[in-house]
């Protein structure tokens, strides 16, 4: 899997399952880890392996939610940190905001630390989340559990690869939340202030470039984070897959 060469038609897509496989096997990707990236692989065949035109409007506008908070945090599990470390670290430090472990399946002190550590080998100065005292309220997943001075305090959270009963938890303790998840019909995706409906790998390159355009311009950013609207947001997701799909069907019968 590690020969993959260059001029493969699926080069990309072949590096990230080799990632999520070769991580898997040192136990920093869960049992489960695979199945859920295979899930959102199929999404991305729909947008085509590519950012839709409405996605970077949507990216453009989370970012103005994350420079807008006063105590931004980006949410890490093994798959996020597997796929897109060095990408996670530049956003964070590009808000800047707080990179937190937090994860579902097999969560140990042990896991958190793995994690952390393979963040700090990629450049993270700080990462929370290992062993955490709080607690995200009516919330009973291992995932409930959040740093004091993280998730516990924050305002706006990015949540890759999330799961939806988390998601609906954040949001309901007051929490602004920024999903990023190619399936736009998930509980996370429906549930979140703004779902981002991309690649991590694609995505979180451009919410860096976005921050970097928007910072320092108030009224911009002002007037992005007005106009969030999550429902209509994934309509548009949705229109832009119904369109690619038709279009497929025509060269096909043509």
């Amino acid at each position: 899997m590690h020969d993959i060469p260059d001029d493969h038609p699926r080069a990309a897509s072949l590096r990230l399952r080799a990632a999520i496989a070769e991580h898997h096997a040192t136990g920093l990707v869960a049992e489960t880890g695979p199945i859920s990236h295979g899930r959102g692989e199929a999404f991305d065949y729909i947008l085509g392996e590519d950012t839709p035109a409405p996605v970077h409007e949507d990216i453009r506008a989370s970012v103005a939610l994350l420079l807008q908070a006063k105590h931004p945090v980006i949410s890490v599990n093994g798959n996020a940190a597997a796929l897109a470390p060095d990408a996670l670290i530049a956003l964070a430090e590009a808000i800047p905001a707080k990179l937190e472990v937090n994860v579902f399946y097999g969560r140990t002190e042990q896991r958190e630390r793995q994690i952390a550590d393979f963040l700090k080998t990629h450049g993270a100065k700080e990462v929370l989340g290992v062993n955490p005292a709080a607690r995200v309220p009516h919330l009973t997943s291992a995932r409930a559990s959040v740093d004091a001075c993280g998730m516990a305090k924050a305002d706006v959270i990015v949540v890759p690869l999330e799961d939806g009963d988390r998601a609906e938890a954040l949001v309901a303790w007051g929490k602004k939340v920024i999903s990023i998840d190619l399936n736009p019909l998930s509980r996370t995706a429906k549930t979140a202030t703004l779902n981002i409906c991309d690649n991590i790998t694609r995505a979180l390159p451009l919410m860096k470039q976005a921050a970097n355009e928007l910072k320092g311009n108030a009224s911009e950013i002002a007037k992005l984070t007005a106009s969030i609207d999550n429902k209509k947001s994934t309509a548009r997701v949705l229109a832009f897959m119904r369109e690619r799909l038709a279009t497929l069907e025509k060269e096909l019968t043509a």
